[in-house]
């Protein structure tokens, strides 16, 4: 019970908060909905349900993923969290059909929204906790990412690197784009519905809804059908490992590396260069002191290396400040 505690806990908590969140939200909306009427109001509660589920589904994934590598998975489970994301895709892409049929139905056939206040007080609370989902979203990206961003400038540096965040997080973070664009959209909706004659708006912003949540799960789908068949890490990730690496004294190349990503976490196999003149014992010494330095960071789970003498040749040649290490080492 303890270790399923520890797992629990252990969980992508942007996608936790997200469903609680949603599940509220989706709630309001959808009793908002049954007594104005409001097209964008029932597109709006479509895509907080699909969100509610989407997250507490991937949360669950997330939590099952964390699970330590077993003799039949030596590899860990990594990617399974990227299967309850491709499942999350198959939600989202049935509400958006949903939701632009309803936007066509509306377009067709106007409805005259009532019950204005009501709408307004919940959508303004939408508004209120998707942004704040949407926040805690980026502030997780940022963490993820180990980007020094802080405040306003968590925005830029979250849109930077959501591609480098972990599956669940990107999910939350491009959902409550979403949610919370459409959210603002029903806002505006509901209002040209109640102070203008052009009813025709209601349908039309149930469409774009329906258009954006077609986006989110084509964008999500994608990322997680690469994910599935095993994507090579970003190259920023490349470099900090190299980094790592050639920062030991004894290291003077990087013959090979491949860098894997699973889930959040990273396999890293590859050869290095030691220096001339050491016993085997001395080499592997160094090997499992390197190994252990690239373990020792969060996100890497699993490293396999080789190790060869110095060959005299530069092999590895990513970036300037790599072969600034190297280079000092060498002399």
């Amino acid at each position: 019970m303890s270790s399923f505690i520890q797992l629990i806990k252990k969980g992508n908590t942007s996608s936790g908060i997200a469903a609680l969140g949603n599940a509220g939200i989706a709630i309001l909306k959808g009793v908002a909905a049954s007594f104005s009427g409001s097209g964008t109001m029932f597109a709006s509660a479509m895509h907080s349900v699909a969100d509610a589920i989407n997250q507490g589904f991937v949360f669950s994934g997330s939590v099952l993923a964390e699970r330590a590598p077993s003799k039949r998975f030596p590899t860990g489970f990594g990617r399974v969290i990227n299967i309850f994301c491709m499942v999350a895709v198959i939600v989202v892409t049935i509400m958006a059909y949903e939701t632009i049929k309803e936007g066509f139905h509306l377009l067709n056939h106007p409805a005259h929204a009532t019950n204005f206040w009501l709408s307004l007080i919940v959508l303004l609370i939408s508004v209120g906790v998707d942004g704040g989902i949407l926040i805690k979203a980026m502030k997780e990206i940022v963490k993820e990412t180990r980007s020094e961003a802080k405040g306003t400038a968590i925005v830029s540096a979250a849109i930077r690197n959501v591609g480098r965040a972990a599956p669940p997080t990107r999910l939350v973070f491009y959902e409550d784009v979403v949610a919370t664009s459409g959210a603002l959209l029903a806002l505006v909706a509901v209002i040209i519905a109640q102070f203008t004659s052009f009813d025709r708006f209601d349908g039309i912003a149930t469409m774009l809804i329906g258009l954006l949540m077609v986006f989110v799960a084509f964008k999500v789908g994608y990322d997680n059908m690469i994910g599935l068949i095993g994507v090579a890490a970003p190259k920023v990730i490349e470099e900090r490992i190299a980094q790592i690496i050639l920062e030991d004294s004894d290291v003077r190349d990087i013959n090979k590396m491949r860098i894997i990503q699973e889930g959040r976490f990273y396999h890293v196999d590859g050869y290095i260069e030691l220096r001339k003149g050491l016993t085997l014992a001395d080499a592997d010494d160094i090997k499992y002191r390197v190994r252990d330095k690239l373990l020792a960071d969060p996100d890497i789970s699993d490293v396999t290396l080789g190790i060869i003498e110095d060959d005299e040749l530069q092999s590895w040649n990513k970036k300037e400040e790599v072969e600034i290490i190297r280079s000092s080492y060498m002399k």
